[in-house]
């Protein structure tokens, strides 16, 4: 189970702090601009068309609108410095805000199915097939190009929330293509059944988008380790230098935007303790060469004085 976007932001561009915290508030404004236009565009549609499908992408931009309003409050303090009560900084409002929107989502889902099933029930014919379709059109090239601008902050930022969004948006686009095979079917060719079970299966879908979310957010809030491809290359890291004996203890927990790496270094036990030091800094600059976002605490052991420490589990 490792679902989590990658922890490192281990690139150049997430080096600058300031354009990473740029970048990631564009985003979020970004999100909130084009769901709300699609709002406009859905409602119309569904007043002419009268089809639960493209209520069901309208529903759905509603909580879209919610969520990304959630996300771009959550990402705004995120991004405020580390004070004097937090001095780890305020990352974890990111994953809060991905549990906010998974409820959010899980929300719009529920009241989809039940309104699909209602539909089953009671069917009502689909007109003006042809202008729902031409709005769910545009809906999918607007959320086309906020997932291509929202996936590129993720590559550059490393930002959970904002992966969480894109993650939502990229469903809607499953979602609206689904809803236009449903005008199409139920408006061309007289398939009623089709519009409320194309409907449920979005609804479905929806709630597993949720579920990942969820999983997701929840990693970070309970400092789920960073995934083992991360873990090795730190140690590798570690190791390269030609004084470390051995590295023990290593600990990693991401926030979002910044993750935090301690890590035991055994080394010659006759060392000085100036040298030990500067070997020290030497390996965390190396590791904060590949990964620009970590706050990285180093303690030194003399060579095969290992610090066991009860009911923590040997790494």
């Amino acid at each position: 189970m490792n679902d989590a976007p990658p922890a490192t932001g281990a690139n150049g561009s997430a080096a600058d702090p300031g354009g990473a915290a740029r970048l990631v508030r564009r985003a979020t404004y970004a999100a909130v601009v084009a769901a709300a236009s699609m709002i406009a565009a859905k409602a119309a549609a569904w007043a002419l068309t009268e089809s639960v499908s493209v209520l069901s992408s309208l529903v759905d931009s509603l909580l879209d609108v919610a969520a990304s309003t959630v996300n771009l409050l959550a990402v705004r303090h995120a991004l405020t410095p580390p004070d004097r009560e937090h001095r780890f900084g305020h990352g974890k409002a990111e994953p809060l805000a991905g549990l906010a929107q998974a409820a959010f989502i899980t929300g719009s889902a529920v009241l989809l199915v039940l309104e699909a099933i209602n539909r089953l029930s009671f069917p009502q014919p689909v007109s003006n097939s042809a202008i729902g379709i031409a709005v769910i059109g545009f809906s999918m090239a607007v959320t086309l190009a906020l997932v291509a601008f929202q996936r590129a902050v993720v590559k550059r930022t490393g930002s959970v929330a904002v992966s969480a969004d894109s993650l939502h948006y990229a469903s809607d686009l499953i979602l609206n293509g689904s809803v236009i095979a449903s005008l199409v079917l139920a408006g061309w060719f007289g398939w009623q059944a089709v519009d409320p079970i194309f409907a449920l299966a979005i609804g479905v879908y929806i709630l597993w988008s949720a579920l990942r979310i969820a999983r997701m957010s929840l990693d970070l809030l309970m400092d789920r380790e960073l995934p083992d491809v991360d873990r090795a290359r730190i140690k590798t890291i570690a190791m390269a230098h030609p004084e470390v004996r051995n590295v023990h203890d290593l600990r990693t927990r991401s926030t979002g935007p910044q993750i935090f790496v301690q890590m035991h270094l055994e080394l010659d036990g006759a060392m000085p303790l100036m040298r030990a030091h500067a070997i020290a800094d030497a390996v965390e600059a190396s590791i904060r060469d590949a990964f620009p976002s970590a706050e990285v605490i180093i303690h030194q052991d003399p060579e095969g004085v290992e610090d066991v420490r009860p009911n923590v589990a040997a790494h």
